[in-house]
């Protein structure tokens, strides 16, 4: 008891000091305005918002103020993403896509405004109970981060890598793999961390310093989704709304076990490295589906199925917190872009993390997610409009802004090849159906994988022994051989013939 008292009496002073900044205003309400803006435009993501605003305010501006930019945008693009899926049957984001399943049906109902008046209600419940594990459960991992050595943070990257790369993939677990690996690779560029001898440099001075990781995040998640964009020009018909978007009470306490429910799936599926949003709404939804006394009427506008995916996936976005600041492993690809800021702020993400931080990211959740309930409610006819613009107007907008953010975080032209390449890179690999977000947590988690492996091996003098003699670097090392052989085909097999009997 007197753990959760110093928990609130911590949140409560950080609550109070953000709402008591007059400067804190400004850049909620525009950060949460622009985040819903990106998720209801189909062909813009929540990562490309982070990302975007990364380079603009990642190291501009005093890190509290970058943190509510980027939260604030995290939270109304994961949230905006329903608007063209129920209105238009296209999802604004990926995280959304689950909730097209019922809520055009809805739509086509004539109930499109009671959709999204339930939507706004279960997004804002839902990041308040994501919020609320990061705040309880962060310090206990923590706790349990803060006894781990070298060889543990190493295969704990590992680990990322490789999970990222199995939830991620479409068709072969193999592809993701490879993408994270390419990442891991792309991640030894530069000097050596602990030697400080250049590598893979071919002799270019400005890779001396590596792949910076903002080029890299708008090349890889911006560059294909403005082309893939301006292929694809149709609009759609906006479905019009009747009615009122104030969410109906009654509905909301009759559903509360269900929201509750999707909260605390999209909570633990958010934590688990490199899943995402778009997965915690699809796991909720199937877990609502079978739950549900009504499973049958799922996809035919069942107010249960449209409650299920958006309340779960918001709450993932404080699940994807806690692997990001306890073990510096981003939960999902917008965590992957946040960690960004971390990293060009000097902030290590991780056991060593200022505790205050947290507070203040825990405080900053809050405010966002009340900010996006107030807008959802009050002004959503106007993002409605937004709607109606077509992808040829603002995808262009979108290329000059990711330019400009890549170029001012590192103020060289070097910058904007990178981005290009990677882009270029990225683009390919979508092509041939290769994940693009284990690519980005390679490049992000390879650093760390680099400097702790090699540490473990030249404090040992060579010997590997120390991966599997210590207790906790044993068990991640079997869950690391254990996801690697979960996908041989003979494994498979096996426990397709156990499942059967």
């Amino acid at each position: 008891m007197e753990f959760f008292l110093s928990q609130l009496q911590g949140f409560g002073g950080a609550f109070a000091a953000l709402v008591t900044d007059p400067i804190t205003y400004p850049y909620i309400i525009i950060s949460v305005f622009l985040g819903i803006v990106f998720g209801a435009l189909p062909g813009l993501t929540a990562t490309l918002a982070v990302t975007i605003l990364t380079g603009f305010f990642g190291n501009k501006i005093p890190l509290d103020y970058a943190l509510i930019a980027l939260l604030g945008a995290y939270v109304g693009a994961i949230y905006g993403g329903s608007y063209p899926s129920i209105l238009l049957n296209i999802p604004g984001t990926a995280a959304s896509a689950a909730t097209a399943m019922d809520g055009h049906p809805l739509a086509k109902q004539g109930r499109g405004a009671e959709a999204l008046g339930l939507t706004t209600t279960g997004s804002f419940i839902g990041t308040l109970i994501g919020t609320a594990a990061l705040l309880v459960f962060v310090w206990a991992l923590l706790l349990i981060s803060q006894s781990i050595a070298s060889p543990e943070k190493a295969l704990l990257a590992l680990f990322g890598i490789l999970l990222s790369g199995t939830l991620m993939s479409e068709d072969l677990v193999v592809k993701g793999w490879i993408a994270g690996l390419a990442g891991l690779a792309m991640a030894m560029v530069g000097l050596d961390p602990l030697l400080s001898e250049p590598r893979y440099t071919f002799g270019w001075s400005y890779l001396l310093s590596g792949f910076q990781v903002v080029p890299v995040l708008m090349g890889a998640f911006a560059i294909p989704q403005i082309i893939d964009g301006l292929r694809q020009i149709d609009a759609g018909k906006v479905i019009a709304l009747k009615g009122r978007i104030l969410p109906n009470l009654a509905a909301i306490r009759r559903h509360m076990p269900t929201i509750a429910r999707s909260g605390v799936i999209g909570t633990g599926v958010g934590a688990l490295p490199g899943v995402g949003e778009d997965v915690a709404g699809w796991v909720s939804y199937g877990v609502g589906k079978s739950a549900s006394h009504d499973g049958k009427n799922f996809g035919k506008g069942s107010i249960e199925g449209l409650l299920s995916s958006e309340t779960a996936n918001n709450a993932c976005i404080g699940g994807a917190l806690i692997p990001l600041l306890v073990l510096g492993i981003p939960g999902s690809p917008p965590a992957a872009a946040l960690m960004g800021a971390f990293k060009i702020n000097n902030i290590i993400p991780g056991p060593t993390i200022d505790p205050s931080i947290i507070l203040r990211v825990c405080a900053i959740m809050v405010l966002a997610s009340l900010t996006m309930f107030i807008m959802g409610l009050f002004t959503a006819r106007v993002f409605i409009q937004i709607l109606r613009l077509p992808q040829t107007v603002f995808l262009p907008v979108v290329l000059i802004l990711t330019t400009i953010g890549s170029f001012s975080v590192g103020g060289g032209i070097n910058d904007l090849y990178l981005m290009l390449g990677v882009g270029a890179l990225a683009y390919f690999m979508n092509l041939m159906r290769y994940p693009i977000a284990p690519l980005v947590i390679g490049v992000i988690l390879g650093g760390l994988f680099d400097e702790t492996f090699r540490r473990s091996l030249l404090l040992s003098d060579g010997d590997l022994s120390g991966f599997f003699t210590r207790p906790t670097a044993a068990v991640l090392l079997a869950l690391n051989v254990a996801l690697i052989a979960g996908q041989l085909p003979v494994v498979r097999r096996t426990f397709a013939k156990l499942r059967t009997r």
